[in-house]
């Protein structure tokens, strides 16, 4: 990988900034844009690529293939949510090998009853700590890589309160994972409670989704309570949907794209992305040494 790991970076002491990709096309634009690193979310591939709800439907296959697709378009690594790793410790064991394999520089696991949901809807349900655990030292056991990163997520805030969540992290801390992150805290005292306990002992993760529960919307915030990573999982596709409709509804209307070139790219803009140009070349280089 020419690009830092994830665990080189978070080293550095700044907050990383991962905005959510889901296909080589967004993962290109998130690398020319300028971030070291981004996020594979599971609610961005069930979104985009089953054009299904955040219900733990993607499987782990699906996710692998994802995470194949990305790394043959980008060099920047990757950080993976894997859900509740598909299963028992044994399932993700395997998950941890078969993704890593897929080119995942982070995994991310959360304490969640299968079939699961997104973080912030209701309906959570959690499993026991004490599984957690077993799954948390199946996942570092299982890791090929010393430098692949392993996030613990608990979603107990919102099923059996803070207080529980807090303690969960403790544990999960204690099994030598590399980041915490307590899913949907309901407030801004919250995430400083969550600061003190833990920023001075182990990167903190949190979610920034437009339209869930945050009590903060910046890195700046996030920063100066001393998180180290701030998801941005379906950014793009939260500003894609209300263009593609308001595109598609003037096609429906009018039967043209001309008059809307100005806010469009084309054939020659994406070709430019893409280095269509550059692979075309190197094609002719081959035929020529043929």
């Amino acid at each position: 990988m020419s690009q830092r790991s994830l665990r080189q970076q978070l080293a550095g002491g700044s907050l990383l900034s991962l905005p959510g990709v889901y296909d080589g096309l967004s993962a290109r634009l998130v690398e020319q844009a300028g971030f070291s690193a981004a996020f594979v979310s599971g609610a961005g591939v069930s979104f985009s690529r089953l054009g299904q709800p955040d219900l733990g439907l993607v499987s782990l296959n699906e996710l692998a293939d994802c995470i194949r697709q990305l790394t043959e378009a980008v060099s920047i690594p990757l950080l993976v949510d894997m859900d509740t790793g598909f299963g028992n410790a044994l399932n993700t064991q395997r998950s941890v090998r078969l993704l890593e394999q897929a080119g995942a520089s982070g995994l991310q696991i959360e304490d969640q009853q299968m079939p699961k949901r997104c973080g912030h809807l209701k309906g959570k349900q959690v499993i026991s700590t004490q599984e957690m655990v077993g799954k948390l030292n199946a996942a570092l056991d299982a890791r090929q890589d010393a430098d692949t990163l392993i996030v613990a997520r608990t979603d107990a805030l919102g099923v059996l309160g803070f207080t529980e969540a807090l303690e969960r992290a403790e544990r999960y801390l204690e099994t030598g994972v590399d980041a915490i992150f307590i899913e949907a805290p309901q407030s801004y005292a919250q995430m400083q409670q969550i600061s003190q306990q833990f920023a001075g002992r182990i990167p903190l993760v949190h979610n920034l989704v437009e339209g869930g529960r945050s009590p903060v919307y910046s890195n700046q915030q996030l920063a100066g309570l001393g998180y180290r990573i701030a998801l941005y999982p379906v950014s793009l596709l939260h500003r894609f949907i209300p263009q593609a409709q308001q595109l598609l509804q003037h096609l429906a209307a009018h039967g043209e794209t001309r008059s809307l070139a100005a806010t469009m790219t084309d054939l020659d803009g994406i070709n430019q992305l893409l280095s269509t140009d550059q692979l075309i070349a190197t094609s002719q280089q081959y035929a020529e040494e043929g």
